[in-house]
């Protein structure tokens, strides 16, 4: 699609799904945008990687908070079900297997979940999970409307009444662990409500009470897997924005964003070959720590975010199995026997542990066509400390701190073990017909990840909200960013949701129009009278008669004491 005479244009730099994304609302907008990506796939980790007939999901493999999918494709004028996209429920949600031979089952279904809790803690004990349901309601509900879906410019936007008003009840100023542990009274369970803080990169006993959300999501939506792997919820994003005009360039890293020495004002990329592209606004998708050391002129702000505390990173392993391994659910959870140890092995001293938690995802269980028949494709997730410094990744050198060629066979060979000590699968290694394997080392070089750290900065207190770097450059003009380590966070689904915020700036920035309703699908829609919300009367009739005879009571009371004063004065 040519240019428009007058019609503005944008350049996105790194086609992750926060770019993508980005790329299909400004175009929507009225923008003509143009994505440069420096690998030859879209996605970032969000990608896929294939051997023979199987396929495996590079990074995330399960789809949590829907919503934000649907609204993302609705704002967009289409859906999930029109690109041809099909969501299928994970159920169970987990499988988690203990040394001690124990396993739990995380699922949506109450009636499952009672079980399971009540197993350990007895008829009080699920009654408390319900409780820890309401907390951790809350801090999702109130995170969607206030969080993901507002922008914090300033340390002012952290004063907003709207905002203010709650931040006592999402308990930021404790543990995930802390606040699990006033619902959970044995350790097991503890461990079962808590480890998803590892999606955030970060430990349990770090990770602010707040992100108690995520478990929420799982027990109250669910886990779902998008047919054909995660990458086709992507691939439907990129195709919504090439129809409304976008351009992708793959395989076309950028070296430099343009900046005006008189303006200070981003005016667009140049390439490695010396070719320059101008533009009226650049986004960069591309990880925040490199682009802010490697694509814009050095400042202070560049070395500050060095210095910032990063998530963790993983080995991970792609393992293509001869035949299935039945004992393997979709998701399956392995929790370390030390489990506040291994997390301070990971972020403390940015290792592997000795006996880590990881976590296994069997893609060909629940979507067939993942692996040819009678066969598994099998993706395993250790994760382990980031690098430490530009020497390390190498495994060579007695200077090495972190020797990861050693921690890829150590780690191997633990997960084999695990597995087969805790399920009772047999053989795994002899069942291996093909392993592919990325360690902090390869996610830095492929996807230009700071110290490798693969969830970007992580989401302690001082490194969320305002505190967040923000969407926008500081002193650049027309520069704009959305990804993990920017507001309002990491993951798939929050990294759509900071796409909208992103998107809303820049076009109120050039003073357009948002071309999507505010809120989301539904909103504003006529509604049925029996649909209409209704609040009770503070009082019902039986307690407003409850009252009158109360007051009736009291008055018949202070009557009488007056009339018994009365006669006493008489006869006096």
């Amino acid at each position: 699609m040519r240019e428009k005479r007058g019609q503005k244009t944008a350049i996105i730099v790194g086609a992750g799904v926060g770019g993508v994304a980005t790329a299909a609302r400004l175009a929507k907008a009225g923008f003509k945008v143009t994505v440069f990506e420096k690998n030859a796939f879209t996605g970032g980790r969000c990608s896929i990687i294939h051997h023979d007939d199987y396929r495996f999901d590079q990074g995330p493999s399960l789809l949590l908070l829907p919503h934000l999918f649907r609204e993302a494709f609705y704002d967009l004028g289409t859906s999930l079900q029109a690109e041809g996209v099909e969501l299928m429920k994970c159920e169970p949600n987990y499988n988690l297997w203990f040394s001690d031979g124990e396993s739990f089952e995380l699922s949506t279904d109450v009636s499952r979940m009672k079980s399971e809790v009540e197993k350990w803690e007895g008829k009080d004990g699920f009654e408390r999970y319900l409780g820890f349901l309401q907390e951790a309601h809350r801090h999702y509900e109130i995170s969607v409307t206030q969080v993901l879906k507002k922008n914090f410019t300033s340390i002012l936007s952290m004063a907003r009444p709207s905002f203010l008003r709650h931040l006592l009840t999402l308990h930021p100023f404790e543990s995930i662990y802390s606040r699990a542990s006033k619902y959970f009274y044995t350790e097991r369970l503890r461990r079962v409500f808590t480890f998803g803080s590892m999606y955030m990169g970060m430990s349990p006993f770090d990770a602010p009470g707040t992100y108690s959300l995520l478990q929420y999501t799982e027990l109250a939506e669910g886990i779902w897997y998008p047919k054909g792997g995660f990458h086709s919820v992507i691939a439907a994003l990129v195709r919504v924005g090439e129809r409304y005009g976008v351009t992708y360039r793959l395989s076309t890293p950028v070296s430099s964003v343009q900046v005006s020495p008189k303006h200070r004002r981003a005016t667009g990329v140049t390439l490695p070959t010396g070719e320059s592209i101008s533009a009226d606004v650049v986004v960069i998708n591309a990880d925040l720590v490199y682009a802010y050391n490697n694509l814009l002129p050095p400042s202070s702000k560049a070395t500050s975010l060095e210095k910032r505390s990063a998530s963790c990173s993983s080995i991970s392993f792609y393992w293509a199995m001869d035949r299935q391994i039945p004992e393997l659910t979709t998701h399956n959870i392995f929790l370390a026997d030390h489990y506040r140890e291994s997390f301070d092995d990971i972020f403390k001293r940015q290792l592997i542990p000795s006996q880590p938690s990881f976590y296994v995802n069997v893609p060909s269980r629940i979507d067939p066509a993942a692996a040819p028949e009678g066969k598994d494709a099998i993706v395993v997730l250790v994760p382990v400390g980031h690098l430490l410094d530009n020497r390390e990744g190498k495994g060579i050198g007695p200077q090495s701190k972190q020797d990861w060629q050693a921690m890829v066979t150590s780690a191997r060979e633990t997960v084999f073990s695990t597995i087969e000590a805790r399920t009772g699968a047999r053989n795994l290694q002899g069942a291996l017909v093909k392993e592919i394997v990325n360690t902090p080392q390869s996610w830095k070089d492929v996807f230009n990840l700071d110290k490798g750290a693969i969830l970007g900065l992580s989401h302690s207190f001082f490194n969320v909200l305002s505190f967040r770097p923000s969407t926008k450059h500081a002193s650049i003009d027309r520069l704009h960013f959305v990804g993990a380590s920017t507001h309002p966070g990491t993951g798939v689904p929050i990294c759509l949701a900071g796409s909208k915020v992103t998107s809303e700036q820049v076009l109120q920035d050039f003073g357009m129009e948002k071309p999507w309703k505010r809120g989301g699908k539904g909103k504003g829609e006529e509604v049925k009278e029996i649909d209409r919300l209704q609040a009770l009367p503070l009082l019902s009739n039986f307690h407003i008669a409850l009252l009158v005879l109360l007051c009736m009571l009291v008055m018949g009371v202070y009557r009488f004491d007056f009339l018994e004063g009365l006669g006493e004065g008489v006869w006096r």
